[in-house]
């Protein structure tokens, strides 16, 4: 039955009347007396005596409030017990990253967050593949790219270029590509983790061509991928967060800038169905003030 019956059979026995445990319980008079007797009807047991001056109850009556008012107590603690999680800026919180994200962008704003929420016992797990955010017990991941899950929930923080590269050696060797086709004569180092089946996707005003290459290197891992780059093993497509510095200091050069890639979005993404702790809630509203690029 409605917890607000058994609320108010409790207020009728503490008060001796329906009329104050009416106004006591913000209900008319009619719905008060009705909730005793539908609850006398459904235990079959008469539960007060009335009379013109009081309302008493009867000792199955009297036994059913006591044991009531401690089952009432401990719900009321328990509901008080969950609300507390969702307000208070404390407990664990379990995040997902790509690796070179989060040491290029995103680790200098999470010392900032445990500055700031010191009871937060944060982990962040560093992951470029798709963790199953559910199964592998993720409050939240970030998402680097174009989501698919519609289950999901997700924040945008920013979006990030994604350039295709090359070492100058390797140019020297091989040339320099100037359109799309020309890509399938390259050594390519290809981010499996990059939708479609060996294509990558440039841009040429507002249509987007999937371009086929024939990889000569592939890889899960963006690190190992930049890695491969720097030391002239082929074209690659990295974001500029990784290779900023790199083509500042001449490492590396971008190719076929008339032919520039889509940006990516990066989310921040939680399941849809989880309690929202405090300490989500907190990460979330700190992630959606950050200038992050």
């Amino acid at each position: 039955m409605d917890t607000n019956v058994f609320r108010t059979f409790v207020s009728v026995v503490d008060e001796g009347s329906f009329a104050a445990a009416a106004g006591r319980m913000g209900i008319s008079r009619s719905l008060c007396s009705k909730h005793v007797a539908d609850l006398e009807a459904h235990l079959g047991v008469r539960l007060l005596v009335r009379n013109t001056r009081k309302v008493t109850p009867t000792v199955a009556g009297l036994a059913y409030s006591q044991d009531l008012r401690d089952i009432l107590a401990r719900l009321d603690g328990a509901t008080e017990a969950v609300k507390a999680t969702t307000t208070s800026q404390s407990g664990a919180l379990k995040i997902g990253s790509p690796i070179f994200y989060t040491l290029k962008v995103l680790q200098p704003h999470l010392l900032d967050f445990m500055e700031r929420f010191r009871d937060i016992q944060l982990q962040v797990v560093l992951d470029d593949g798709a963790s199953d955010i559910v199964g592998d017990g993720f409050d939240a991941v970030i998402r680097i790219g174009n989501l698919s899950d519609s289950t999901l929930h997700a924040r945008r923080l920013h979006s990030v270029r994604i350039l295709l590269v090359a070492a100058p050696d390797y140019l020297g060797r091989s040339g320099r590509p100037e359109k799309p086709a020309d890509l399938l004569r390259h050594d390519c180092l290809h981010y499996t983790n990059l939708p479609g089946n060996l294509t990558w996707p440039l841009r040429r005003g507002s249509r987007t061509i999937r371009q086929p290459v024939r990889p000569s290197f592939s890889s899960n891992n963006t690190e190992l991928l930049h890695s491969m780059a720097l030391n002239g093993r082929g074209l690659a497509l990295l974001p500029e967060f990784i290779v900023g510095d790199d083509i500042a200091a001449g490492r590396l050069s971008v190719l076929m800038t008339d032919y520039a890639l889509p940006d990516l979005p990066v989310n921040l993404v939680y399941p849809s169905g989880k309690l929202m702790t405090g300490a989500m809630r907190s990460f979330l509203d700190f992630a959606a003030g950050l200038r992050l690029s």
